[in-house]
């Protein structure tokens, strides 16, 4: 079961009494401060690209670079 916003349609929560018994998934960027709820686990992997775990060691531009990556 997913809940929206009633005013503007953006997902809110995510409930599966079969899968998740008990759980709620709460979508992050619908928090005010998402920084308070930092991830702990990571789940559904199975799938993921092989480039995802290594997202940390790239480089990272608070902004759009101006010139070549290096």
């Amino acid at each position: 079961m997913r809940s929206f916003c009633p005013e503007c349609g953006t997902g809110l929560f995510y409930r599966n009494a079969q899968n998740l018994p008990g759980l709620i998934d709460v979508q992050v960027s619908t928090l005010d401060d998402p920084s308070a709820l930092p991830p702990k686990v990571q789940v559904q992997t199975a799938e993921r690209q092989s480039w995802v775990p290594h997202l940390g060691t790239l480089n990272a531009f608070d902004r759009y670079p101006t010139g070549p990556e290096e």
